[in-house]
């Protein structure tokens, strides 16, 4: 977990990482897991946060044409009222490509977990995350759908956290304060995601609280706002998957009026909230499979934003830049390659690159550089590679990792 404070860029609006923080610190919210079968270890499959009254809610959710059942039930349920009481997920299956069982399924796990906890059936979301193609062994969910309120805590932020991982190799939560009309709130996050991640929205699951008093309509344009700079801004493999999603619940308990575009600290929340999601997105793909490091991808100078998100995804997902990054190469030729054909428009006459502080080219032409520098640079944890085109405004960053030998190997045997 990150402790400190972070303020912007602009110095005006500033939050306060919490330490220890998790998705049950906001105002009204539990959390839990437990073991129910699907899994071959002893590892938590099945989850749950739990809202003491119906939240506001708001989803992205991925644009994969075979969209898994859980993804449409929650919609369905979010659509509804705005309102959601309590998110359900299960790791271990993912319940897609299932056709009309999976949806009865996805069904049956909502009305359960609402018969279970008390709240509305419309008031409840489910999710599932796993192997694709098998039906889920109902017995086993509903057994445990049975079990889960009593493990439902105040602090059950990590437990709920180990429930929805799959090849993940650490769980990756964290929570921020802001003070809102005079009040303290808190945004909150946990995510699990290590494979099929090239984000069109999303390729992964997450799950945001807070306690800030707001609409549904102005929690989904704030979602929707950070997800191109964070959730949707990561590659590892360049798979988008069947059923990934992030879904936002806020209690309001932390009482004071409600929050929206207008009000004088939406800026000070908006920041904390693009905060967490950028920390969630950045832990996956720093725990992405068999990756040693993380790639962070800076491009400015594009003709637009738009046209800079486009030309980072294509470095980061660029099997020869993450083999270059994972063998501590500086060629700089596989950069350059990606950014010429992202298909947005370059200068080739103006483009600069730096790994890290190192230039390696300069108006597109090639600048001597220290190789022992660069070597010993590309052999840390974190590489950052900047690019310039000279061009316009347009700005991003994004977030990748490198390939290894031991990708292969966790995806070469997945189901077994």
């Amino acid at each position: 977990m990150r402790i400190g404070e972070y303020t912007t860029m602009s110095d005006q609006v500033s939050f306060t990482v919490v330490p220890e923080g998790t998705v049950t610190t906001p105002k009204g919210f539990r959390a839990g897991g437990l073991h129910c079968g699907l899994k071959k270890t002893e590892r938590y499959d099945l989850g749950a946060i739990l809202c003491d009254v119906p939240a506001s809610a708001a989803g992205v959710y991925t644009l994969n044409a075979f969209q898994a059942a859980p993804l449409r039930v929650t919609q369905e349920s979010i659509a509804h009222s705005g309102k959601l009481q309590a998110m359900i997920v299960n790791s271990g299956n993912a319940n897609a490509c299932t056709g009309q069982q999976g949806e009865d399924d996805a069904r049956a796990m909502r009305a359960a977990s609402a018969k279970a906890l008390g709240v509305a059936e419309h008031h409840v979301g489910v999710t599932s995350t796993g192997v694709i193609g098998e039906l889920l062994p109902m017995g086993k969910v509903l057994s445990g759908i049975e079990q889960l309120p009593a493990k439902l805590k105040l602090d059950g932020g990590e437990d709920f956290c180990q429930s929805i991982l799959t090849t993940d190799l650490v769980q990756k939560m964290t929570c921020v304060r802001v003070v809102v009309g005079g009040k303290e709130v808190h945004i909150a996050g946990a995510a699990k995601g290590s494979g099929m991640i090239h984000p069109n929205m999303a390729t992964m699951l997450g799950f945001m609280t807070t306690d800030v008093a707001i609409e549904s309509e102005y929690l989904q344009l704030l979602l929707s706002r950070i997800t191109d700079n964070t959730f949707n801004m990561i590659t590892v493999d360049g798979d988008t998957s069947t059923n990934d999603m992030v879904v936002v619940m806020a209690s309001g308990l932390a009482g004071g009026d409600s929050l929206h575009p207008g009000h004088p600290d939406w800026e000070a929340f908006a920041a904390g909230f693009q905060y967490v999601g950028e920390y969630l997105a950045k832990a996956i793909a720093r725990d992405g499979e068999g990756a040693t490091k993380l790639i962070e991808t800076t491009v400015i100078g594009a003709e637009s934003d738009d046209a800079a998100r486009k030309i980072v995804k294509s470095i980061i997902g660029s099997s020869l830049v993450k083999s270059a990054v994972y063998g501590a190469d500086a060629n700089w030729g596989r950069i350059i390659a990606a950014v010429g054909y992202s298909g947005q428009p370059v200068n080739v006459n103006t483009v600069d690159i730096r790994l890290g502080d190192i230039a390696v080219l300069e108006q597109s032409r090639p600048v001597k550089f220290d190789e022992e520098a660069a070597l010993v640079y590309l052999k840390t944890d974190t590489i950052q590679i900047h690019v310039n085109l000279h061009m316009g405004e347009g700005k991003a960053t994004g977030w990748g990792c490198d390939l290894t030998y031991d990708y292969v190997r966790i995806n070469a045997a997945y189901r077994t």
